[in-house]
């Protein structure tokens, strides 16, 4: 396996002192680290199973544009386990594109709400109850953290790059 130059690791950043600026500062720090990723990530090994449980790292940033749009903007999904794989003519740059355009949509969302936590979030969903942006933020840090470790690893497997 080729060895790649280490990147640095970018520390956790010093947010506001408000529960939703401090929620909201480590979730677009986790999705930062998620998209940096892909950064000269090649072609096809980002869609080739590293693991034997199938992952691979495109699908992974393809599964976490599904749910961030489904926690914040209220999208059905039907099969989440067919968000683990980008289409086959979508390349590196076409899902980090729709990532972080639904990255925006959803921040713009949030944008909207206000200052309690405890409200649920904008979101329009006909007959099931939006969950509060408290769990919504809290939700989507850990499923962005969670995979961005999965994606730590696929990404070194692939070709030793490291860091955030």
């Amino acid at each position: 396996m080729p060895t790649a130059p280490r990147r640095g690791d970018t520390p956790p950043p010093r947010t506001g002192s408000s529960e939703a600026e401090v929620l909201r500062g480590f979730l677009d720090y986790l999705r930062t680290s998620m998209a940096a990723k892909f950064d000269g990530a090649p072609e096809p090994q980002v869609r080739t199973a590293q693991v034997p449980s199938g992952t691979n790292l495109l699908g992974l940033l393809n599964h976490l544009t599904f749910v961030e749009r489904a926690i914040f903007l209220g999208e059905k999904v039907t099969d989440w386990q067919a968000t683990f794989h980008a289409a086959p003519e979508d390349g590196v740059a076409d899902v980090v594109a729709r990532y972080r355009a639904t990255v925006e949509r959803a921040n713009a969302a949030l944008d909207q709400c206000t200052d309690d936590l405890g409200e649920p979030v904008p979101r329009p969903r006909p007959g099931r109850a939006a969950p509060s942006v408290r769990w919504a933020l809290t939700h989507m840090i850990e499923e962005t953290g969670r995979h961005a470790g999965h994606a730590d690893i696929l990404r070194e497997l692939i070709d030793g790059t490291t860091g955030r």
